[in-house]
């Protein structure tokens, strides 16, 4: 099964108030697995940048200055990330994003059917606790002591990590590897092994002889205190 994890960074909180996307990181997964490939795009967000969203991602009006609008290089992005469900963490966030970009490009709004939200899995799997990024990657020992600032494509990364423990972690491959195994015919699993060429010969006689029965019951005669008695 291929899933995409996936993460961006923005001017600010909400696009219907003119905020706009600058950045996104795609992580491609096969079955709970990171294959390496990867997507990551900056892009010209053709507005200023606020001191309050630089401070947590690092990027400036500067920075994205040179980097390509949105709707010149958006179908890079749908080519990579298919028809696959969309993995992210506060994915209503993200794909809210994605959409108003999409939406400028006039361009059909990818379906909320494929979106999956690791907050809400978390929210299941550990109620009470606290949700962060941060906080998930500490529970299941995650090491992101190269996240200085939030950047899409390692965040990305560090959900996809976090992903594969809340479905289970470690046990996925023996899940997986055992369902491998029941959808593999029978006869690929059992080694037949081909008669030998050549006459065949009769098999040998394994009854006792009278002698061999005889000194095994003067054997068992003296046995004292027998477990079978």
């Amino acid at each position: 099964m291929r899933e995409i994890v996936f993460d961006t960074e923005t001017t600010g909180l909400d696009p219907k108030t003119g905020d706009r996307m600058v950045e996104i990181g795609c992580v491609e997964m096969v079955n709970l697995v990171p294959t390496g490939n990867t997507f990551h795009a900056y892009y010209n967000p053709e507005r200023d940048m606020p001191a309050g969203a630089e401070a947590v991602h690092g990027l400036s009006a500067a920075f994205l200055s040179d980097k390509p609008f949105f709707r010149d290089t958006f179908q890079e992005l749908l080519d990579f990330i298919g028809d696959s469900p969309l993995i992210a963490h506060n994915a209503g966030f993200d794909f809210g994003f994605l959409n108003a970009e999409l939406a400028l490009c006039r361009c059909e709004p990818v379906c909320m059917t494929r979106m999956v939200d690791t907050v809400q899995l978390a929210k299941k799997r550990h109620p009470g606790a606290k949700l962060s990024l941060d906080a998930l990657c500490s529970r299941y020992g995650i090491d992101r002591s190269h996240r200085v600032k939030h950047g899409a494509l390692l965040d990305a990364e560090l959900l996809a990590q976090v992903y594969v423990e809340l479905k289970g972690g470690r046990q996925i491959g023996l899940e997986l590897a055992a369902e491998q195994a029941k959808a593999q015919p029978a006869a690929e699993l059992i080694a037949v092994r081909k008669a030998p060429e050549g006459p065949r010969r009769d098999p040998r006689p394994h009854a006792p002889t009278p002698e061999e029965l005889a000194r095994h019951r003067e054997f068992m005669a003296g046995i004292e205190n027998p477990l079978w008695g």
